[in-house]
Parts: C-alpha cells; structure tokens; sequence
C-alpha cells in the first residue's frame, strides 16, 4: 500500500473565516517503508495570517512573499496525493482545508479529496488506543519514544515525518529492520541499492565462539511486564505473546 503522510500549516482557522494553507509538507510510505520521496511548499495565501498562527508555526507574512500560491503547485500536489492512502493527524482541518482551496479554483471534483484518496485520522486512532490521556503529536512522540527534539515550531514538513515514525511505531512496533537491502543505511534505500540482497559473509572456522548470555529471571519478569504493556495499548496479546502460545 502506497500511503503519504501529511501535515499542512495556515494563516488562522477555522477555513470558513476565510484562512488559508500557507504550507503543506507530504512523506511517502510504501511497504511500511519512508521511500525518501516528498512533497514541501510555501505558499502566498494573499491575505495575512493571524499573530496566533504566526507564534505556532513561525511563519511571517513577510517570508511568503513572493511564494508560489496554491493554483500554482495543484497539479503536482494532486498528483502527489492521488490514489494513497492520507494518514493526517487530526485529518478533518488538514482534509477541510485542501478541499477548500481546490474548491476556491473551482476545481469541484478535487473539492472533496476522499474520492480520491483514503483517509487514515492518526488523532482518531490515538484517542481510542489511549482514551483520557492527552493525544497531541507531542504527547504520542513522548509515549511512544519518538525523538521530536528539532519542533520547536509547527512545521508541515518536519511534522509529517515525525508523524510518519509515530504512526509506523503505534502501528507496528519495530519501523528500520532490513533483512533484503545492503544500503548504507541500513534501510535498502539509498541510492542504487536496487532492493538486492545482501551478500553473505562467511566467518572462519576457527573464530571465537560467540558468548551465550541467558536471560535472567528479572530479565524474563520485565519482558512479561512489557509484553502486558504491548497487550494493554494495542488493545490484543503482542504478536511474541500470540505465537509462543501456538
């Protein structure tokens, strides 16, 4: 499944006094994968953001000056977007707001993006995995040990990919495990690695045998304890747990 993860920043809310996007930041997933492929813009709203916009995001009005407005980039964005899956936190303002400017082009089949894409509400997923507790983006990135130390403001683009690692995290658990590639990064992704696996390496023969360390009973009772916190969260056994009872 091809998914791209998406966040934007605006002048003000709500959409309907008039506030426009000013920057729409998009990472594309693929296989649970970050391909490395994404979509960034600023863009010139024609009217001024408010001073309470401007002290979450940081954006002046002075800066997009002379950016490309949202008709310029449409296609591209569109094309960026069309047939994946969306994963937006908090997906009715991002969603309320792209409608709006394509509407605003007059562009009415475009107005209502869930013809031509899925939605998936990370916010939605949070509050009934975790409900009661506060489920902004920082407060997931702090649950679920997700670094966001360089957000000091709202940025769509930055936003999207930590977005991205929470997400693949609360869903999945482990998101940077490669078996197939042989890229520098570990990942299979960077250039020219072209998905090949990897070549096998033999040891000698006569090496040090590598040393066994068996898991203690502290060990083994905080591995249960994690399992049960696993359980508790996703709302089912953790998948270790489900298969030693086969």
């Amino acid at each position: 499944m091809r998914s791209v993860v998406l966040d934007t920043e605006t002048t003000g809310m709500p959409v309907t006094d008039g506030h426009r996007i000013i920057e729409i930041g998009c990472v594309e997933l693929m296989g649970r994968r970050l391909t490395g492929r994404h979509f960034h813009v600023y863009l010139q709203p024609d009217r001024e953001s408010d001073e309470g916009a401007i002290g979450v995001h940081g954006i002046t009005n002075e800066f997009l000056v002379g950016k490309p407005r949202f008709a310029e980039v449409a296609d591209e964005f569109f094309e960026f977007i069309n047939g994946a899956q969306l994963i937006i936190h908090n997906a009715a303002f991002d969603v309320g707001f792209i409608n709006n400017e394509f509407a605003l082009m007059g562009q009415t089949d475009r107005a209502d993006i869930t013809r031509h894409c899925t939605i998936l509400d990370t916010l939605m997923m949070a509050r009934e995995r975790h409900p009661g507790q506060r489920n902004s983006l920082d407060a997931l990135c702090k649950r679920y040990g997700v670094d966001n130390s360089g957000r000091e403001l709202h940025g769509a683009l930055l936003d999207s990919e930590i977005l991205a690692d929470v997400y693949l995290t609360m869903t999945g658990g482990q998101t940077s495990l490669s078996l197939a590639g042989n890229a520098s990064d570990g990942n299979g992704s960077a250039e020219g690695s072209g998905n090949r696996p990897s070549e096998i390496r033999r040891l000698p023969a006569d090496r040090k045998p590598t040393t066994i360390i068996r898991a203690s009973e502290q060990d083994m009772a905080e591995h249960a304890a994690r399992m049960e916190a696993i359980a508790k969260s996703a709302g089912a056994p953790a998948l270790w747990t489900q298969l030693t009872q086969h």
